[in-house]
C-alpha cells in the first residue's frame, strides 16, 4: 500500500479535478458468511449516477465520464479495493463479491460461494474484464445479466472452489495483470 499510495493519491486527484464529485464510490456487497461490507472503487461514472440507472454498467453508459473509462479500462478504478483486503472484507483472490439483490436470485449457489471470503480477482474477473462490452449485446442489460453472465461466473466461482490452493491464486494474480497490459 505504501509503494501504491502515491499512484493511488493522482488517481484520486486526477477523478476529483474532472468533474469535482466524490473521488471514491462505495457500494454495498455480500461476504463471507453472507456479511455485508462496503466494496470501494474510485468513482467512475458522473456524480449521483447509481440513483439514475441500474447497478450494471455496459458498453457505451452515457454515466462513464471519460476518466472513468480509462480507469475502467486499465482495472485502476478497484486499486482502493486495496483498503477492502486490508481491513479483512476481500482477499486478494476468490469469487468476486456481488450485490444483494443477485445473491439472492441464487441463493443455493452462494451458500457455498460464500464460504470463502470475495477477492479482487478470479477465474470469473479474467473471463468477464470487458463484462461492459458482452452486456451490450442484451437489449435488457439486467436480463442478460441475470440469464447469461451471472450463471455463468457462478460456475467459474465454484471452479475456483474446486481448485483453491496458493498455486491457483498465483496463476490468477498472474493472469489479471497480463489481461490488464496487454
Amino acid at each position: 500500500m505504501l509503494v501504491l499510495f502515491p499512484f493511488i493519491l493522482a488517481i484520486g486527484i486526477i477523478v476529483k479535478l474532472a468533474d469535482g464529485g466524490q473521488v471514491f464510490f462505495r457500494h454495498q456487497r455480500v461476504g463471507k458468511n453472507f456479511r455485508k461490507f462496503y466494496l470501494y472503487k474510485f468513482r467512475t461514472m458522473a456524480p449521483e449516477s447509481e440513483k439514475k440507472g441500474l447497478q450494471i454498467t455496459s458498453g457505451e453508459d452515457k454515466r462513464i465520464t471519460p476518466v472513468g473509462r480509462f480507469l475502467r479500462k486499465y482495472k485502476l478504478d478497484e486499486l482502493p479495493q486495496l483498503f477492502n483486503v486490508i481491513k479483512g472484507d476481500l482477499s486478494l483472490v476468490g469469487p468476486r463479491p456481488e450485490v444483494e439483490k443477485y445473491v439472492n436470485l441464487f441463493l443455493e449457489d452462494y451458500r457455498e460461494i460464500l464460504l470463502v471470503r470475495p477477492g479482487i480477482t478470479d477465474f470469473a474477473a479474467i473471463e468477464y474484464r470487458n463484462e461492459e462490452k458482452v452486456l451490450a449485446k442484451y437489449s435488457n442489460v439486467e436480463e442478460g445479466y441475470i440469464k447469461e453472465v451471472l450463471p455463468h461466473k457462478i460456475k467459474l466461482y465454484q471452479k475456483y472452489l474446486e481448485q483453491m490452493s496458493l498455486t491457483t491464486d498465483l496463476k490468477i494474480i498472474f493472469q489479471t495483470l497480463w489481461s490488464i497490459v496487454k
